[in-house]
């Protein structure tokens, strides 16, 4: 991995029409329909549970969809509006409305372009597991909290947008709940959970809306006194023109107020394409290129804003539901996004009279499919600071704010790191004798006798600031007369960041002036490369700095009986 050099952007859909046959394209053709049809409740269920019009999430998915295939890294990956952003997606139109959301999605695009051009397609995949699951089973809650009002018919229309005042606003008003639209809304979901069992490549979520709609469409037409909410009673008709092209008005105070939350999505974007894109390639046996996949993934968020979208990322549902049909090229993806602007542009009236409670029952489905409480049951486990970085996360996601979460949950994540590699890296003090073979693989011993006044410290691991610490105080505190010679063996220290460096020279400085000659050991050539351009070689003199401990032992000793002598 490096921050610098070409470009890495190949867009894999250039790549797999070079070598594109009859069959394939058939093959693309089927999954992108099947998909096609698979996006489109969900495309108007995750812009409805985001605060926007149905006709939104389908504009998303559409050219959303088509950037992420025609310019992404991953030969299969499905992208579109999903349940990740509902959260923060909500948040940011209650504050600063449809345009606040815009400047953050160009935002959080421009980053993604960002990661992408400076090689960071790998690093995102580091991101701590217990963190991802952390907020995704958070986000999970969040979107069933939201679907409660719609699922049961309460009618309310002044919901809290907090989670712990929301469940008490529902909890206050269950003596208003409706039969018929809660009937609706189970049988929504007996139907979605019903069907794999029929046929695993059925889309049960689409299945369930047509057989429901069906049913309440002559419900609210021939039952006299009864009427279950649609999508058209909510919306109004929706309207099946292209959005042109618009732009907003930008301002420093607005990007400095919405960055955070630009961060948040570009995050949340980052994660779950690559994920997905990395589930996808275990399956099909291809290779996603991460930093293209960023590039395409950012450019379909700076663009999608233009047009009044949500925002877009790798969809790990629709991209599985692609591969378990046949496609294994982008082109099923722009096949899927073709689809959907078929269905944008002839079926839209069809959509209005999609019942609000099914919906819910879709969203609560997604929300239960993307809590991963059985994985949760395994990383309970796990060490004590998994779990707390899990239920930290969880917690700050579902109580405040999911960029406070991730932010914060990061934060933990790092500490911990810190925490582990500060307690593995270790510090040996030797004297008198000293085995030259161990901690090694070597099974030839080699004992040097380490003369009087003469100390060895041995670093295994990283040098930096939180050992460089550890380091300094055991220098201080080992018992003992003051020594004539310091030998640091640092063959086992891979790196050594700013602050080692500094606690080294100020060791230096100081035992120099305590007439305690310092010798240092076995030094990797990053390692002495990074202490040259320090000076250190200079401070303790380059004749100090012995390639191996053997050197160093012998030069330390005819140091400390030359002082004896004298």
């Amino acid at each position: 991995m490096t921050f610098s050099g070409p470009i890495d952007f190949k867009p894999k859909l250039f790549g797999a029409l070079r070598h594109y046959s009859g069959a394939q394209l058939k093959a693309d053709l089927i999954a992108g329909i099947v998909v096609g049809v698979v996006a489109l409740p969900l495309a108007v269920a995750f812009a409805i549970a985001s605060g926007v019009s149905p006709s939104i999430g389908l504009i998303t998915a559409i050219i959303g969809g088509f950037l992420v295939s025609a310019l992404g890294g991953c030969t299969v990956q499905i992208g579109g509006p999903t349940g990740a952003f509902i959260v923060i997606v909500y948040g940011i139109i209650a504050n600063y409305g449809l345009e606040g959301l815009a400047i953050a999605t160009l935002m959080a695009g421009l980053i993604l372009v960002l990661l992408g051009l400076f090689h960071l397609g790998t690093v995102i995949k580091f991101i701590p597991y217990p963190i991802v699951v952390g907020f995704t089973a958070g986000i999970a809650l969040t979107i069933f909290s939201t679907q409660i009002n719609d699922f049961l018919g309460l009618g309310l229309t002044d919901v809290p947008a907090a989670f712990v005042p929301k469940w008490g606003t529902y909890l206050s008003n269950l003596d208003h709940i409706d039969p018929m639209t809660t009937a609706v809304g189970i049988i929504s979901l007996l139907i979605i959970v019903a069907v794999p069992f029929i046929s695993k490549k059925l889309p049960g979520a689409l299945i369930a809306i047509i057989v429901v709609t069906g049913i309440v469409w002559y419900i609210n037409g021939n039952v006299e006194g009864v009427h279950i909410t649609t999508i058209g009673d909510r919306f109004g008709n929706l309207s099946t023109d292209i959005p042109l092209p618009h732009g907003f008005e930008l301002s420093m105070d607005t990007i400095n107020e919405l960055l955070p939350s630009a961060f948040t999505i570009a995050i949340l974007g980052a994660i779950e394409s690559l994920l997905s894109a990395t589930v996808a390639d275990g399956v099909t046996g291809s290779r996603t290129n991460s930093n293209t996949e960023l590039i395409g993934q950012g450019v379909a968020n700076i663009v999608v804003p233009f047009f009044g979208g949500i925002p877009v990322t790798g969809a790990i549902a629709r991209t599985m539901t692609n591969i378990t049909n046949g496609g294994r090229t982008p082109v099923a993806g722009v096949v899927h996004a073709a689809v959907l602007l078929l269905i944008f542009l002839f079926l839209m009236p069809l959509i209005n009279l999609v019942p609000m409670a099914c919906l819910a029952g879709v969203l609560i489905v997604v929300s239960y499919n993307m809590s991963g409480w059985r994985t949760i049951r395994g990383i309970m486990t796990n060490p004590k600071g998994d779990v707390a970085v899990l239920a930290v996360t969880f917690l700050l996601t579902v109580i405040f704010d999911l960029t406070i979460a991730i932010e914060i949950g990061l934060l933990l994540a790092i500490i911990l790191f810190l925490r582990r590699v500060t307690e593995n890296t270790q510090i040996r003090v030797y004297g008198e004798q000293l085995d030259v073979a161990e901690g090694s693989e070597s099974t030839r011993h080699e004992v040097l006798d380490v003369a009087k006044g003469v100390e060895v410290y041995e670093i295994d691991g990283p040098f930096f600031f939180g050992v460089a610490t550890k380091f300094d105080e055991l220098m201080r505190t080992t018992p003992g007369a003051k020594p004539v010679v310091r030998i640091i063996r640092m063959r086992k220290v891979p790196f050594i960041d700013a602050t080692g460096v500094h606690n080294l020279e100020i060791l230096i400085k100081e035992s120099m002036r305590a007439g305690i000659r310092v010798v240092l050991s076995g030094v990797k050539p990053e390692v002495h490369t990074v202490l040259d351009n320090a000076g250190i070689d200079k401070l303790v003199g380059a004749e100090n700095v012995c390639p191996h401990i053997t050197i160093a032992v012998k030069k330390a000793n005819r140091i400390a009986l030359e002082k004896e002598m004298h």
